[in-house]
């Protein structure tokens, strides 16, 4: 089983819809993985069909017991995130989990419960299943959420005897990112002709190169800027890094979406055709 994981160094860069070309291509041995877990998306081009549902659990919040409070002010005093008010009433919003008012509690009114810090669902698409998750408002445990969707999509391809996970992983160098990485067959890092787009390229290479994870390069929207896509194509073979594709900027792909079709499955322009071509590469690459 290969897993290729397909994020960028920056938002917009148009790895969303790479990854659901990817999984057109690789119809029918093929698990997907949205784990971009803060802005979700894949969904909106693989159109699932839910078939599960399940909470996830990652955080707590204090519940303070009134019978046994005393309201002497100790948790209150302690709780560095004032989450607490004068009537000894938590915010739950407020409150970050830490247990600090449990712990100094001398009456022991204080309990920390577990809630549900968003939701995790296995879907069928037409290319084959789909693991996705939704964090919950104002939640901060994006990058437990991503190891959770990735556990199940290899638990999803076991059982349906799929060769290939692609995962497209979220932007930045954070957190999720990391969550995204670890133990991957390969990372594709989606760029564009920008100086942001290159600035972040070198941190999301460096994230990939930490973790022992092989990466690639593939440069969208190339025809904005050739200069600088070709500053970015020498720059990445000089640091090892393949380029596998240059997509030029294509009206067609927002025709694409807007009719909720991958660029392939839309099959119009010169976008589409050169996701074809970079595709035996991208299996050559993860092989």
């Amino acid at each position: 089983m290969r897993e290729l994981v397909v994020i960028s160094g920056k938002g917009g860069t148009g790895k969303t819809s790479l990854t659901a070309s990817f999984a057109a291509l690789a119809a029918g041995r093929v698990v997907t993985a949205d784990c971009d877990v803060d802005a979700p998306d894949l969904h909106f081009l693989l159109k699932p069909v839910q078939r599960d549902e399940h909470d996830f659990f990652a955080s707590q919040v204090a519940d303070i017991d009134g019978d046994r409070c005393t309201a002497c002010g100790s948790c209150r005093e302690h709780c560095r995130f004032d989450a607490i008010d004068s009537c000894h009433v938590v915010d739950e919003v407020a409150c970050e989990g830490c247990g600090m008012c449990e712990l100094v509690c001398p009456h022991g009114a204080v309990q920390m419960r577990s809630v549900s810090s968003g939701r995790w669902f296995l879907s069928d698409t037409r290319y084959g299943p789909l693991v996705h998750a939704r964090l919950n408002f104002g939640e901060g445990n994006s990058g437990k959420l991503v190891a959770r969707v990735r556990d199940e999509a290899r638990k999803a391809a076991r059982a349906a005897a799929a060769s290939l996970i692609l995962v497209d992983g979220p932007p930045g160098i954070g957190c999720p990112v990391i969550a995204s990485l670890g133990g991957a067959t390969g990372a594709l890092i989606v760029t564009e002709p920008s100086p942001s787009g290159l600035h972040d390229l070198r941190r999301v290479a460096a994230v990939c190169e930490h973790f022992n994870v092989p990466a690639a390069v593939c440069i969208n929207r190339c025809d904005l800027d050739r200069e600088l896509a070709q500053r970015i194509s020498s720059e990445a073979e000089k640091d090892g890094l393949p380029l596998l594709g240059c997509i030029p900027y294509d009206n067609n792909i927002t025709r694409a979406l807007l009719d909720g079709q991958t660029a392939v499955e839309y099959g119009r322009g010169p976008a589409s055709d050169n996701i074809k071509e970079m595709w035996p590469g991208v299996l050559k690459f993860i092989e």
